[in-house]
């Protein structure tokens, strides 16, 4: 998918984000991200020397394992490459999230429990996404197994989470309308 062509330019900087979600053989599901910076050119750092073109400044990993309601049941860190001996200290904290669910509040969660100096600023960024990860990954799955299985859509399901959350997934847009036509014009209850 091109962009415009660019201006005249050097490259300089890359962050590599990959997010891969699997389903674990005892029921639970594994959300992992991974987040790599480097630059292209060589870095001498006090604290870590010279450092070649494409030596990792940041090289970070988190494993949330979480349950199908996307509620996590363990995380684990790795830190593998950080420009401070210090950074290290900011896989304990992430702890504070077993318990936590990914859904609505989140992010908030994420900044209640490690923002400011209570964490890692690149753990929470790959917290962040690392929800969206889950939904591609849980219920899209689980759907998938309902559909293989024959088991009918129950009935007083209200919609999707992700339904009213984007422009193509407007209730009254066309998407909602082919996808998921029952809930095509909807409007929540309002609450008295």
């Amino acid at each position: 998918m091109p962009l415009p062509a660019p201006q005249a330019r050097s490259h300089l900087h890359t962050r590599a984000v990959v997010y891969r979600g699997y389903r674990r053989d005892d029921g639970l599901w594994d959300i992992e991200a991974e987040m790599t910076d480097t630059k292209t050119y060589a870095l001498e750092r006090s604290e870590r020397g010279d450092m070649p073109p494409g030596t990792p400044i940041h090289g970070m990993a988190i494993r949330a394992t979480v349950d199908d309601q996307m509620t996590i049941r363990e995380i684990s860190t790795a830190m593998d490459h950080t420009p401070f001996g210090e950074c290290r200290q900011g896989t304990d904290p992430m702890q504070q999230m077993v318990g936590v669910t990914m859904g609505p509040g989140w992010r908030q969660a994420i900044e209640k429990a490690l923002g400011g100096i209570k964490g890692c600023t690149h753990l929470r960024e790959l917290l962040f996404n690392m929800a969206t990860a889950a939904y591609q990954t849980v219920p899209v799955y689980r759907e998938r197994l309902r559909r293989l299985s024959g088991v009918p859509e129950a009935d007083n399901a209200g919609p999707p989470y992700h339904l009213g959350k984007c422009l193509a997934w407007d209730f009254n847009g066309a998407v909602v309308q082919r996808h998921y036509p029952k809930f095509a014009g909807w409007q929540p209850v309002k609450k008295i």
